[in-house]
């Protein structure tokens, strides 16, 4: 029997900080506090203005003369809160100045309601206080190249676990390798027939039939659109549909499945439209890659260009660093960064890349001339590209009529005017009922523009795309004090973090991006091939070689078996960046394979497995125990969805959905995998965000797993889970034992005595629901922790 839990840890678990509530602290508060509130309030400027200091995490909580600024859950104690809102006229902040932008405040809101996650301080440290100076940095074990190490990844774990005198846990049986390698590759369970007709001499077979399937590419293409913070709307303040979004998504599937090699992926996604292409279809591809850019969330009430454009340099930015580098450079944006080797100067030189970069996104509203100057036409895909959208031409014909008579009523309310005034007349009474007027044609003339724009006059829909494009004024950025547009200090030649040791001379007539993509991918760099590969050790694992998947710098912990990190790095990259090749060799091994068997005298010695002395039990992605239900009642549906959900919506708006019937309540109703649901920003199906599905709004290589009451609620009354139930119960009540039928489908086993004296039990209870005996029983075996957990 396993050891009991206490209670206080299962607290203390559950209470831990998360890893993406920290990388919204870094992204969206630290900054507004560097550049808002540490010249009034922090340590270095010498300044703790009514006893505050906002500088650190004792200091923000602990608060000033009058309270804590941030009481972590609690929005109406935090004074923090109330100073920024200008609630309290003896409290505003920043004084003497306007009150901060409404989609700044929400996100401090957001951030003390889910805990006031502050990394500034560790109650616990997991390395040497970090030197911030290029010399040192470079001497860290994740700025070095990888160094070539002869060994096997069964050799490199055997020797660890041998230092520590602990033995590795028996083989597996084959049923639960055979589930292992269905739940890791394709994201599915195997059948009943194909649990039967496996043996351990089949499997290098199976995992080669696994890795061919297109079910692959749906799950592991899920892995970096988790990475890629992919979403089909914006988010934020202004949560409007992209409705182009899922080609990108398409791209992601089709690129995994074809193996395409991993240097090459990276540089389509960052530099697809510098690249030369041969005919339209190549060339289309490449340019729907590029939306790998333009899928971030912006700030779209920002009236400010230069600012706005900021903005989406820096959010470009991160991401590509974070999810390529796994480091961080955008923190670098207001002062040198303070935990790791980047400074401002190599802030600025990046975001001069990508402010040479024109990003196109779009909606349904035609905004070529808008505030932004980045809301613009989307560019129109060459060669015939699977459409989104289409009308009848009878449609178009009368769009063009609608807007024929807006413009009509336009020229005859403006010609109305004009002649008032020429005539002297007074129409001040009539100035409300004119604004009115003026205001209905303006945004019903959006939305008619919007939609032709988007199909041809036979309504057919024109292929469009999200991405990226060079801009036609290729120039280096300012370095801002305290990154504030409105304080340049000094312009900053377009090139690499200083870190890497490459001296960089970008071309005046391109962006740089495709340099970019080129330094990233290159050998000489020592992060690329290792980040990746932990990553894929991180979903066949549980955990990665080094656990913190998205920060290999100074802050991050360190890699368990660096010398096997090491090796499968220099394994990617020899194999010709195959994904799938790495993917076998891992789980070819014998380390893969092992038993989840519990042994305490190696518990004692390695609490936590990161010696992998035997197979991590893992709740699977709330992807797959969606996908799993839909298997195992008989109903999935294995073709791709053309186009989305979210592309078909009559509105741009996703704060409208509520009163859209197009749109289920909880955004699933499709039988299809869930790769293919829409996802919108703030606004995610019930079934995936009860189960920890990766936020849009940030890169993730390590979503976080939780346990709590509301799972259980869910798959106890949520609709979808009765739904599949029923189908189940439809499914096994024709056969001659339906209750070993169901255990083989949903747990490629057969029921044990006690299971089936149970079972049986319950079904032979009479009552006034006797139909309803079965879809309770397979609603049971839906929710149990084995359908949940891989062994």
């Amino acid at each position: 029997m396993k050891p009991a839990v206490p209670f206080l840890l299962v607290c203390l678990c559950t209470c831990a900080v998360r890893g993406e509530d920290v990388t919204f602290f870094e992204s969206r508060i630290s900054p507004v506090l560097v550049k808002q509130c540490y010249e009034c309030h922090s340590v270095e400027s010498g300044k703790s203005k009514g006893g505050l200091t906002l500088d650190t995490k004792q200091g923000i909580r602990s608060g000033g003369d009058t309270g804590p600024a941030v009481v972590p859950g609690d929005a109406a104690k935090s004074l923090l809160l109330t100073a920024i809102k200008h609630n309290d006229p003896d409290l505003e902040m920043p004084p003497k100045k306007s009150k901060l932008p409404d989609a700044v405040i929400a996100d401090f809101e957001t951030w003390i309601k889910a805990g006031a996650a502050d990394p500034r301080e560790s109650p616990t440290k997991t390395a040497e206080r970090p030197p911030v100076d290029v010399a040192f940095g470079r001497r860290f074990w994740s700025y070095q190249k990888p160094k070539l190490v002869a060994g096997t990844i069964d050799g490199f774990i055997r020797t660890k676990l041998k230092e520590q005198g602990i033995e590795p846990a028996p083989a597996a049986e084959p049923v639960v390798v055979l589930r292992r390698l269905y739940f890791d590759l394709i994201g599915l369970p195997p059948t009943p027939e194909q649990a039967a007709a496996f043996s351990m001499e089949k499997l290098e077979a199976t995992v080669d039939e696994l890795l061919r399937s297109p079910r692959f590419g749906e799950r592991w293409g899920r892995h970096w659109l988790d990475v890629a913070r992919y979403a089909e709307s914006n988010g934020r303040e202004s949560n409007l549909t992209f409705p182009h979004a899922w080609r990108y998504r398409d791209y992601v599937i089709d690129a995994v499945n074809a193996d395409i090699p991993f240097d090459r992926f990276i540089t389509e996604q960052i530099a697809g439209d510098l690249l030369p292409a041969q005919g339209d279809a190549e060339r289309a591809r490449l340019l729907i890659a590029t939306g790998f850019l333009a899928l971030g969330p912006k700030g779209l009430n920002e009236m400010n260009p230069a600012q706005f454009a900021a903005d989406v340099a820096d959010e470009q930015l991160d991401t590509v660093t974070r999810a390529v580098l796994a480091s961080s450079v955008a923190c670098a944006r207001c002062h040198d960064h303070k935990t790791e080797p980047f400074s401002m100067e190599d802030y600025y030189a990046l975001a001069g890349i990508f402010k040479s970069t024109q990003t196109f996104y779009g909606n349904w509203i035609d905004s070529e001339n808008n505030n932004h100057g980045h809301l613009i036409r989307l560019p129109k895909l060459p060669g015939q590209v699977i459409p989104n959208r289409t009308v009848t031409a009878d449609r178009v014909k009368q769009l063009k009529e609608e807007l024929a008579k807006l413009n009509a009523e336009e020229k005859s309310q403006n010609e109305y005017v004009i002649k008032a005034k020429l005539e002297g007349r007074d129409i001040s009474g009539e100035y409300h009922k004119i604004l009115t007027t003026a205001i209905r044609i303006l945004w019903t003339r959006g939305g008619i523009e919007g939609q032709l724009e988007t199909v041809d006059d036979q309504g057919h829909a024109l292929p469009l795309c999200m991405g990226a494009q060079d801009a036609k004024l290729i120039q280096d950025s300012q370095l801002y004090d305290r990154g504030e547009i409105a304080h340049p200090v000094k312009p900053v030649p377009r090139g690499f973090p200083q870190i890497m040791g490459i001296k960089s001379a970008l071309p005046n007539v391109q962006s740089g991006r495709l340099e970019l993509a080129q330094w990233l991918v290159s050998r000489e760099n020592p992060l690329t091939a290792r980040v990746m590969a932990n990553r894929v050790w991180r979903h066949l694992f549980g955990a990665g070689i080094l656990r913190t998947v998205d920060n290999f710098g100074f802050s991050g912990e360190r890699p368990s078996h660096p010398e096997l990190l090491d090796h499968l790095a220099f394994r990617f990259m020899d194999g010709g960046w195959s994904v799938k090749k790495l993917i076998k060799e891992i789980v070819m091994s014998e380390t893969y394979r092992q038993s989840s068997t519990h042994r305490i005298e190696a518990f004692h010695k390695d609490p936590d497995n990161r010696l992998l002395w035997r197979a991590n039990k893992r709740r699977l992605d709330a992807e797959v125990i969606r996908d799993s239900m839909l298997a195992v009642a008989g109903v999935l549906d294995t073709s791709r969805r053309p186009g989305s959900l979210a592309a078909e919506l009559d509105g741009q708006s996703v704060s409208l959905i509520g009163f859209n019937t197009k749109m289920p309540s909880d955004l699933d109703g499709s039988k299809r995998r869930a790769v293919y649901l829409p996802v919108l920003r703030d606004q995610l199906p019930d079934v995936l965000e009860q189960f920890d599905v990766a936020n849009p709004n940030l890169v993730t290589g390590d979503r976080d797993v939780t346990n709590v009451p509301l799972q259980a609620l869910y798959l106890l009354n949520g609709p979808f889970v009765q739904e599949q139930a029923v189908a189940l119960a439809g499914r096994i009540q024709s056969s001659p034992n339906p209750v070993q039928t169901a255990f083989q489908l949903c747990f490629n086993r057969m029921p044990d005595p006690r299971e089936i004296s149970l079972a049986g039990k319950f079904l032979r209870t009479r009552s006034a629901d006797d139909l309803k005996l079965l879809p309770a029983f397979c609603q049971s075996l839906l929710a149990s922790a084995e359908f949940r957990f891989v062994d």
